[in-house]
């Protein structure tokens, strides 16, 4: 083990950075530039037949998204990565750069609605089909699995309704089937879970939420097995879905401060849990840390705290949740989550409005589920906007 592989997570969040430059910067600096020179015609071509390691053009490799890539794979204990211009960026570059027409894609049936229109509406059109499996019924998940399935993909916990899936179980069959595992990190961040650690062979983030955490940029990784990684990089250096520097600075930054302000979120979090909990306008509460999750034993397994995330049930179903949304004062109405302000989303009538009823609850989307992200406010101040909400 080396020496960097001794230190903490924090620890190596704060100090893995790019090497001074001979003005000797303590912090930093952005690299702004689209295109790097070369000495001569030799290094040139040596640069682009790769036989160099170096950079070239920013769409391809930048300073600035090397060190926040480098920062990730540390994180998830990842051979490499690749950075993108947003989370489904990373997504779609990730699973197109390694699919054929003709291939089957296994995924959990709760998924993030962007994901679920790429499986339903737009890879059938180059012949990739997905079938889903039910998360609370994961003794079905071998069933659905095809000669032709290559890539078996979900995420934990599931946005918006906050379930838990056994990533154990999932690298189990992977590895049984021969299949390519990726997981959506996103609610957890690596400073939760660590999915290779239980078999991913990839990893994918949507940067934009915790790991920026000030719902300042956007941005996206995806992490894992080298090889995979390269099919990745080739199709996404063509296709140019890659991270700004700027951006790419700022993330980077960002994921200094990531353990201590994930920290207080899962405090304030489960504080707002608790409260729910217990509210009469409310049937049910998800958290994964609560003891009443039905994944709960799971998720203590694979997670360090139980994340930012509360999904609530309000009574009154649809009708409810609106007016729940419009009596809210001090939290924000947004459709972003991950924020150091807390967000509150009502997905039936705004971000899963266009599935149906039967589409909806197929992925624990009930009419009156309610999404929060909790964020570094005063928690008792939180709890009383909800709770007057509520009323």
């Amino acid at each position: 083990m080396n020496e960097q592989e001794e230190f903490g997570f924090e620890t190596k969040a704060i100090r893995n950075q790019l090497e001074r430059t001979q003005y000797l910067e303590h912090s930093v600096p952005l690299y702004l530039t689209s295109s790097f020179v070369f000495e001569d015609a030799e290094d040139m071509r040596a640069s682009f037949a790769e036989e160099k390691d170096r950079n070239i053009y920013s769409r391809y490799s930048n300073p600035n998204t090397n060190e926040f890539i480098d920062k990730v794979c540390q994180m998830e204990g990842a051979e490499s990565g690749f950075a993108f211009s947003s989370g489904m960026a990373a997504v779609y570059s990730t699973l197109a750069a390694l699919l054929n027409s003709g291939d089957h894609i296994v995924s959990a049936g709760s998924v993030f609605g962007a994901t679920h229109s790429l499986f339903m509406n737009y890879f059938p059109k180059w012949g990739i089909e997905t079938t889903y499996f039910d998360i609370n019924k994961p003794e079905t998940i071998e069933s659905c699995i095809k000669p032709n399935t290559k890539i078996l993909f979900a995420e934990s916990p599931t946005n918006p309704a906050i379930d838990i899936i056994d990533l154990e179980l999932l690298g189990t069959i992977a590895k049984k089937h021969n299949l390519v595992l990726i997981i959506d990190n996103c609610f957890a961040t690596p400073y939760l879970q660590q999915p290779i650690k239980w078999g991913a062979h990839l990893v994918v983030h949507s940067a934009t939420k915790l790991m920026d955490g000030q719902g300042r940029v956007l941005g996206g990784i995806t992490v894992g097995d080298a090889e995979l990684i390269q099919k990745i990089y080739l199709f996404s250096r063509l296709t140019g879905p890659s991270l700004s520097p700027f951006n790419a600075w700022v993330l980077s930054k960002s994921l200094e401060t990531l353990a201590i302000r994930l920290d207080r979120h899962c405090e304030n979090a489960m504080k707002v849990a608790e409260f729910l909990e217990q509210h009469p306008n409310v049937n049910k509460v998800k958290y994964p840390f609560l003891k009443s999750h039905p994944q709960y034993a799971i998720a203590q397994k694979q997670m360090k705290l139980g994340g930012n995330i509360v999904a609530f049930e309000i009574k009154g179903g649809l009708e409810a949740g609106r007016a729940f949304l419009d009596k809210i004062k001090l939290c924000s109405l947004s459709p972003n989550l991950g924020d150091s302000r807390t967000i509150v989303t009502h997905p039936a009538s705004t971000t899963h409005s266009k599935l149906s009823v039967e589409e909806r609850l197929a992925v624990s989307i009930t009419d009156g589920l309610v999404r929060v992200s909790v964020g570094l406010e005063t928690v008792k101040d939180v709890i009383a906007d909800l709770e007057q909400a509520l009323s």
